[in-house]
């Protein structure tokens, strides 16, 4: 594994736990907009943990041994 496929694994989990503290964060009462942009931006988030993740997994599998 390279340096940079672990910076991908790290930003991918980040991402993954801020935007599942967004979602989180929902369970308490707050105003429309605030939901709003908790959603929107928790959504996003994970969703990019997630790509991230299967991209640098993908990258992984095809690294050429040196």
């Amino acid at each position: 594994m390279t340096v940079s496929i672990a910076i991908m694994y790290a930003v991918a989990a980040a991402a993954a736990v801020i935007g599942l503290s967004l979602l989180l964060a929902l369970r308490r009462p707050s105003g429309p907009a605030r939901v709003y942009v908790f959603r929107m931006c928790g959504i996003m988030a994970l969703a990019l943990g997630v790509v991230l993740t299967m991209s640098a997994t993908a990258l992984w599998r095809t690294e050429q041994p040196a």
